[in-house]
């Protein structure tokens, strides 16, 4: 059994004018979408007079955050502690106290920086 291979030269075309327009046309609506959007979708920052409120604004969202992620972690305490009085586990159930805690620490972490510094 005999393979007969033969190569085959790509053929070159040359591209009508009415190929080169549809590749024209999409360039230009693509930039005009691109100049479109970024007018579009500009933000604008209203500054305030006072920069000690908007530290405290950025704080106040930090800390936000970090109280929901002390939550998380406590529930997930909570969770691992339940599993692991169900399987009789030691180690998992001081793992669930430790993350029980450490979740309520984070959860008052604002209030306990509080306390220390004497705001």
């Amino acid at each position: 059994m005999k393979i007969n291979r033969t190569s085959k030269k790509p053929e070159t075309r040359l591209k009508s004018s009415k190929e080169k327009a549809w590749k024209a046309f999409r360039v230009y609506a693509a930039a005009v979408i691109t100049v479109a959007l970024t007018a579009v979708c500009g933000i604008t920052a209203f500054a305030t007079d006072d920069p000690i409120t908007v530290v405290d604004n950025l704080s106040d969202f930090i800390f936000t955050f970090i109280r929901a992620i002390g939550i998380i972690i406590a529930g997930f305490g909570f969770v691992e502690l339940g599993l692991s009085l169900k399987s009789h586990d030691p180690s998992q159930r001081a793992n669930g106290f430790l993350s029980v805690g450490a979740g309520v620490i984070i959860m008052f972490a604002k209030e306990i920086l509080d306390l220390i510094t004497g705001a």
